[in-house]
């Protein structure tokens, strides 16, 4: 059953969660990266900053009250690069991440009996409902922090060093 009284409070929580999960990085851990492939722990906080503010609360905004309207492009992966976020100052971000994150919730929160059904058209992604927009955004954030997991881990490994950590169990996510 949908519900978004607690997809909201999930989004709400989360600021809270990132924090935990990055609060002992030093600096060279925020930039470290495992490969070219993969974002640092800052990259990652600048694409959820950017997403804050350019992807889910404006595209729900628009599905919910002008649902034919184009959503802006956005372009994650490039974004990371061109504004170059692992660079950023990680206390800056997490800040703006936070105050972003709040004007969402109490967006969301002011809504009076959304149409969650309301439909967006997207061109080359098909049809999007408000409600799997507000249910994206909720996991959205659960994705990154899995993400934000992994990259500990490997940090563990890293400084691990001649030590296993076979011991804890392997790592299968």
């Amino acid at each position: 059953m949908f519900n978004p009284t607690r997809l909201t409070a999930r989004l709400a929580a989360f600021p809270d969660l990132l924090e935990v999960l990055v609060a002992d990085t030093d600096d060279a851990e925020w930039r470290w990266k495992p490969d070219d492939r993969h974002w640092s722990i800052t990259e990652i906080l600048g694409h959820l900053l950017r997403e804050e503010r350019e992807d889910f609360r404006t595209r729900l905004r628009l599905t919910l009250e002008s649902p034919a309207m184009p959503w802006p492009p956005i372009d994650p992966e490039g974004d990371v690069a061109r504004h170059r976020d692992i660079n950023a100052d990680p206390a800056q971000t997490l800040a703006a991440f936070r105050a972003e994150r709040a004007d969402s919730i109490a967006w969301l929160r002011s809504l009076d009996a959304p149409d969650w059904n309301a439909e967006h058209a997207h061109p080359k992604l098909g049809l999007f409902r408000a409600g799997d927009l507000l249910a994206a955004w909720a996991d959205h954030d659960a994705l990154h922090a899995r993400q934000l997991v992994k990259r500990r881990h490997q940090l563990i490994v890293r400084d691990a060093g001649p030590y296993p950590c076979r011991y804890a169990g392997e790592w299968t996510a």
